[in-house]
């Protein structure tokens, strides 16, 4: 700390406790409070967990601007008092600056010196949204969707799908590869005739069963109270999702495959009365498909509220990264307060690839048994973590 010495009244409301020195750090020479008065507008939640030093060194390190020391160190005055509330309760006393909070943490003092706070600057309301995720033992997870949750087709990328395996087989001379490959394009050829059923008659011929269309309607994100109404056929046998991102064009409908085991993740999600995670999608997809897809995932609402679901569901624009300053632009979470479930690690900003779990990537048709056979790798991610 620097030795340089500023005299502030300290008050909270319209009463002043007293009078506190600040001694501003070395970084920060020229710090003074608004007006040069410590005026304490709230007080943190109390932090069931963690000492507020230690979550506001997690979100915003670096951020100590000043030592607060009262001028009286006698236990009756008023900075005591405060002093003491807010060194046994694990709280701070908050001081606006613009769009910052100035916390007022109350560090470890000898017995026959005046009670002290270290000043630190923290975003505005940062602080609350990570004490609230700690005290719920609760982190953030990001979702990628295609190949990592999904994968979807439409008629068109099932036909160039088609086409390409079908090269790669006659140009193959390995009769073990043209096998798998064989299989591949077999599977690829089934799904494709299953689309084709369903967006030219709304239905669908499974197991010699005909399955027609169920509508439902889907919250319109951009209206308050609109709906639309979409034709959808749910294959739960086949985790095998039919459905139309416009309803009026039969040309977008997709065939989705739902990762298997994705049921038992998402109940584990906000499994035993708690919610274990915050959860955000972040994609590259466009805005409607995403949002079709998460619902798809999410049918009920559980892991993303409707009313969330604008500021929660990311779509990144072509040739940009994803980054974790993006997902939460409008929402207060840090990113070291996050975790990423991809299957790619490079379409992450350098700074958040330490927070990417990578998983393989989901191949229903090049290998189908592969999520069988093992658990399922974003499954055991999150367990791991929670």
């Amino acid at each position: 700390m620097s030795r340089q010495m500023l005299k502030s009244p300290v008050w909270h409301g319209d009463s002043c406790l007293g009078e506190a020195e600040v001694f501003p750090t070395r970084k920060h020479q020229r710090f003074q409070f608004p007006n040069n008065e410590i005026r304490i507008a709230r007080f943190s939640p109390p932090s069931e967990r963690c000492p507020p030093l230690s979550i506001i060194h997690t979100i915003s390190p670096f951020s100590v601007l000043c030592k607060v020391q009262s001028l009286s160190a006698t236990d009756h005055s008023p900075i005591y008092r405060l002093y003491l509330s807010c060194f046994r309760e694990l709280k701070t006393a908050i001081v606006l600056s613009g769009d910052e909070e100035l916390h007022l943490v109350a560090m470890p003092t000898k017995a026959d010196r005046p009670p002290c706070f270290w000043c630190c600057s923290v975003p505005t309301g940062l602080y609350n949204s990570c004490l609230w995720m700690l005290n719920l033992r609760c982190l953030a997870i990001v979702f990628d969707l295609d190949e990592t949750l999904i994968v979807a087709n439409t008629m068109k990328s099932f036909e160039d799908r088609i086409e390409s395996l079908s090269r790669r087989i006659d140009d193959e001379d390995d009769p073990v590869r043209v096998s798998g490959m064989s299989a591949e394009l077999k599977r690829y050829l089934e799904d494709k005739a299953l689309l084709k059923q369903y967006a030219e008659k709304d239905s669908v011929l499974e197991n010699g069963k005909l399955l027609a269309v169920h509508n439902e309607e889907v919250p319109l994100p951009s209206a308050a109270r609109e709906t639309a109404v979409r034709p959808v056929i749910r294959l739960k046998d086949k985790n095998t999702v039919l459905t139309r991102i416009n309803p009026e064009i039969r040309d977008t409908s997709v065939l989705v495959r739902l990762r298997p085991a994705w049921e038992d993740l998402r109940s584990y999600l906000t499994a035993k009365g708690r919610k274990r995670f915050e959860v955000y999608v972040c994609t590259m997809a466009e805005r409607d498909y995403a949002l079709e897809m998460w619902r798809l995932l999410d049918p009920d609402a559980h892991l993303i509220s409707s009313k969330q679901l604008m500021e929660r569901v990311v779509c990144v624009k072509s040739g940009l990264r994803k980054s974790l300053a993006n997902v939460f632009q409008d929402v207060n979470c840090h990113p070291k307060m996050a975790m990423v479930i991809d299957d790619r690690l490079k379409v992450w900003d350098d700074k958040d690839q330490p927070r990417v779990h990578v998983v393989p990537a989901f191949t229903p048709y090049y290998a189908p048994q592969a999520e069988i056979a093992n658990a399922v790798p974003v499954l055991c991610v999150a367990r791991n973590v929670a």
